[in-house]
């Protein structure tokens, strides 16, 4: 896959292994750093200080295993966690609702667009789980890595037929991911609230 290329050195090891802790810590439940600091892994890439290829494949690692994290707490605490009393009892508490609706009409494309925890809460099986979320996290990573080295290399003048087609392939698949969410919410809205 030509996202996949090597272009660049391989850069210093804590970055990767900060851009692992990142991801991961998002995939296992903390909302917002993981795309933020593969987005910046993405534009350092397009400079040269790190590899694309590695950037792409320690995001999908570090996404899987942060979901297999989020996934036993789900299994183990995920009803106590929701339920729990506190200030944001009742929106954890339809978050799980439509987590839940979300399996039962989606099956394993729900891992796309609900947290790891949810997927362990809602009993989804271990095997289909790490197969559908090293799925769901590749696609994070080509998507937004892709997209943020495509960026970085144009917005620089760059304009090489590897740089253009970088860009293309992670817009191609951020939009199928949006696409998929995107359909999934308009199916939930266009149902009856159960």
């Amino acid at each position: 896959m030509i996202v996949l290329a090597s272009t660049s050195s391989a850069g210093p090891v804590w970055e990767y292994l900060l851009l692992f802790l990142a991801v991961m810590a998002s995939w296992a439940g903390v909302p917002g750093i993981g795309a933020a600091a593969l987005g910046a892994a993405g534009v350092a890439a397009s400079q040269g200080n790190l590899n694309l290829a590695a950037v792409v494949i320690v995001a999908t690692v570090a996404g899987e295993v942060g979901g297999l994290i989020g996934y036993a707490i789900g299994v183990h605490w995920g009803r106590e966690l929701v339920t729990r009393p506190g200030k944001h009892q009742a929106s954890r508490e339809r978050m799980l609702g439509r987590g839940e609706r979300a399996y039962a009409t989606w099956g394993r494309l729900a891992v796309f667009f609900t947290p790891a925890i949810i997927s362990g809460t809602a009993k989804m099986k271990l095997g289909q789980f790490a197969i559908w979320n090293f799925i769901a996290a590749f696609a994070f990573s080509v998507s937004v890595a892709a997209t943020a080295y495509g960026l970085g290399r144009v917005a620089t003048g760059h304009h090489s037929p590897f740089d253009v087609a970088t860009l293309v392939v992670g817009v191609i698949v951020a939009t199928l991911v949006i696409w998929t969410v995107h359909r999934h919410r308009r199916g939930k809205a266009s149902r009856p609230l159960a």
